[in-house]
């Protein structure tokens, strides 16, 4: 309020994504689905998977995890929603070749591993390992920001996520 009135800009608030798989960053533009590669599911990157390990990409809460385990949302204190959907069309897999070893509103830490899931098996079973971040509350992002290069899962700070101004 005082900085509108005497002109001041409000900071934006940022919000760092740790690395939640090992792999290389790619474009979300270059997945193989419509769906994610227009921005029609939201704002985001994606994730080429070299291991099968989802990690929390930040300390949050898992507001979801999908019956096939092949995806998770996971909530930041700020409100940021981030699903991470591990390959493309791979819930036809029905949960097979994925673990997911949290539930619905557990609690988690930055690095504390969601779901384990078997690459080899996805790609001879037909499907892209190819793993969407996506920012899925509507009013959530205003920009997504990463250099793309590989990845460990856990890396700090390797998305970076302003928030749109409330």
């Amino acid at each position: 309020m005082i900085s509108k009135l005497f002109g001041g800009k409000a900071s934006k608030k940022t919000v760092d994504i740790a690395a939640p798989a090992t792999g290389e960053l790619v474009p979300l533009q270059s997945v193989p689905d419509d769906a994610f590669a227009q921005g029609l599911m939201g704002d985001g990157i994606a994730i080429e998977p070299s291991e099968g390990l989802v990690v929390a990409p930040f300390d949050g809460v898992i507001s979801h995890i999908i019956d096939t385990h092949h995806a998770i949302i996971v909530e930041h204190s700020s409100g940021l929603q981030l699903l991470i959907h591990i390959g493309i069309n791979t819930v036809a897999l029905k949960g097979e070749g994925f673990k997911a070893l949290v539930n619905t509103d557990d609690k988690v830490k930055s690095g504390q591993p969601l779901i384990e899931f078997d690459p080899d098996f996805i790609r001879s079973s037909g499907y892209s390992t190819v793993t969407p971040i996506i920012v899925v509350n509507e009013d959530g992002a205003e920009k997504v920001d990463c250099s793309f290069h590989t990845v460990n899962a856990g890396d700090s700070a390797v998305i970076k996520v302003t928030l749109k101004s409330s």
